[in-house]
């Protein structure tokens, strides 16, 4: 077979503070409770401007800038003593650092071009049928559990490629930080002079997909082939794949605050979260990591879990045991480390408890690439999209979950050795504690989440109470949610200890067409837990 796979040996996450300089101007991030106006008036007076909003519509972070002859220590004291005024900070510019990780064998599944259906979109098959995939149980936990994503994630990288056949049904427009535009595209950078590298024929592994892109292996100057702009490109797209794999019915919101050659600033970061966080994302991904924290960093993120939004990060591609942001903010992130496809920590994946929550698949993964196409990569950039998809599973399964349920429901891993939080991602695993948190039984769903039934028809489904921690209780089953003219008939209707039912929905030939969300509840006295399918009328 013709090998038609993009080999994207992305040496991505781990992003370093630079400074705040930019185009001889100096920056820096303002948090001000007085608001736009009170700022304003106080940089005629200290010589700097006010030039955007940063958390949204809330109005009290924003980005300044001043001119470079000027003493940033000097204005940051202007600032603080300014009524209102209760922090600023240098805005970080931040830049690609090469890690550790490289390509290693090329995964078979890069030759494996047959089209599949995925959940209503033709993509490889050995993009779904890859060993990361198997690892983490992605097909047997949408299977037992009947979830495949229902929310809103986002991503704050490179962008993505907005015309990929792969992402067409689940992809939102997202934004575009480095321009301030609609559209989180990733693909815009080549139309501002970037243009796919040459092959570089002295290079080991070159492999030219059908857009005649090159991408190098076994080192930045191989991958480039001499074009450092082109570091990045691929990241969010591929990223955008990792989440697309475990949750394809999750909608996908691409925050672009990095440019294709790896740069961004902190400022759009920050935008990033409070952007998300507005346009009602559940799910938050950031596959970098600083160096250094960020006072205002920790607050937006603190708002993001204040308002249920979850959160998980790479932890970099040092091989060390280090401290880097934001993975160390487990109060609000989950971190995620890198393993192998034999449960061992990758070589270049950062460790320590203090950063990791959990680990994932990070060698070899195989996702979505701009043009179309499909690529490999390393790195923990490429981990923490698992976990993030996993997310979105649990909250299909049980909307309330949060931040902290989620940690809870994830660290129920597989144990893989010191250092490493709490073992290899299990969706499996996880999904089952989630169904537990909070309840002595579950409901587990035998059937397909989404019925589809003809008027005049009926279908039944049949569901089991699961007891937990020895519950000795009956269970009341009812539904809710059923339009006119249809019913239902539950068998039995209360179950003692454990066992089985069956749901019967019937269909009046008079009943609207439409899409119907039912809830399935099952009661034992204070205790209650439900399961929720949607009901297709025909």
């Amino acid at each position: 077979m013709r090998l038609k796979a993009l080999l994207s040996v992305l040496l991505l996450s781990a992003w370093w503070p630079i400074s705040s300089w930019s185009r001889g101007h100096y920056r820096f991030i303002v948090r001000d409770t007085a608001g736009h106006d009170e700022l304003k008036e106080a940089c005629e007076r200290l010589n700097c401007t006010v030039v955007s909003s940063v958390d949204d519509a809330q109005d009290q972070v924003f980005l300044v800038t001043a001119p470079g002859e000027i003493d940033p220590a000097v204005l940051l004291d202007g600032l603080l003593d300014t009524s209102g005024v209760t922090s600023a900070e240098l805005d970080q510019a931040v830049a690609l650092a090469t890690g550790l990780n490289q390509a290693t064998a090329i995964p078979q599944g890069l030759t494996d071009s047959d089209p599949v259906d995925y959940f209503g979109a033709s993509v490889w098959h050995g993009y779904v049928n890859q060993p990361p995939a198997a690892i983490v149980q992605v097909s047997e936990a949408q299977s037992t559990f009947h979830v495949a994503g229902t929310d809103i994630v986002a991503d704050i990288g490179t962008g993505v490629d907005p015309n990929h056949p792969a992402l067409q049904g689940v992809l939102l427009p997202g934004w575009d930080f480095t321009r301030n535009q609609p559209g989180g595209w990733e693909t815009r950078d080549l139309q501002d002079g970037f243009s796919p590298p040459p092959p570089c024929t002295a290079c080991p592994v070159v492999i030219v997909n059908q857009s005649t892109a090159a991408v190098l292996d076994q080192s930045t100057a191989a991958l480039l082939g001499g074009n450092s702009q082109y570091v990045a490109f691929g990241h969010g797209t591929m990223v955008m794949g990792i989440i697309h794999l475990v949750a394809p019915q999750a909608k996908l919101l691409p925050l672009k605050a990095f440019r294709a050659d790896g740069t961004g600033f902190l400022s759009d970061i920050l935008s990033a979260i409070y952007f998300a966080v507005r346009n009602q994302a559940k799910v938050i991904n950031m596959s970098f990591d600083l160096a250094t924290n960020s006072s205002e960093l920790s607050k937006a993120l603190d708002f993001a879990r204040e308002q249920n939004v979850i959160c998980t990060a790479s932890v970099g591609n040092d091989g060390k045991m280090e401290i880097v942001y934001p993975a160390a903010l487990q109060n609000d992130v989950m971190g995620v480390a890198s393993t192998n496809n034999l449960d061992q920590r990758s070589t270049f994946s950062n460790f320590g408890n203090a950063i990791v929550w959990v680990a994932a698949p990070g060698e070899g993964v195989i996702s979505t690439y701009p043009f179309g196409t499909y690529g490999a990569a390393w790195g923990t950039s490429f981990s923490a999209p698992f976990v993030a998809g996993a997310v979105d599973l649990l909250l299909d399964q049980r909307p309330s979950t949060n931040q902290s349920q989620a940690a809870a429901a994830v660290a129920h891993a597989v144990p893989i050795g010191p250092n490493m939080g709490n073992g290899r991602l299990d969706l499996v695993q996880a999904l089952a504690a989630n169904a537990a948190l909070g309840a002595d039984f579950y409901l587990a769903e035998s059937d397909h989440r989404n019925a589809e039934i003809e008027r005049g028809q009926n279908r039944t489904f049949t569901f089991n109470v699961v007891p937990l921690q020895g519950f000795t209780g009956t269970v009341d089953v009812s539904v809710s949610g059923l339009p006119s003219e249809t019913s239902a008939d539950i068998d039995p209707a209360v179950i003692t200890v454990s066992g089985e039912f069956a749901l019967t929905l019937r269909i009046d030939e008079n009943a609207q067409p439409g899409l119907y969300p039912l809830t399935i509840i099952g009661k034992s006295g204070s205790l209650l837990h439900s399961v929720a399918i949607k009901l297709q009328v025909q």
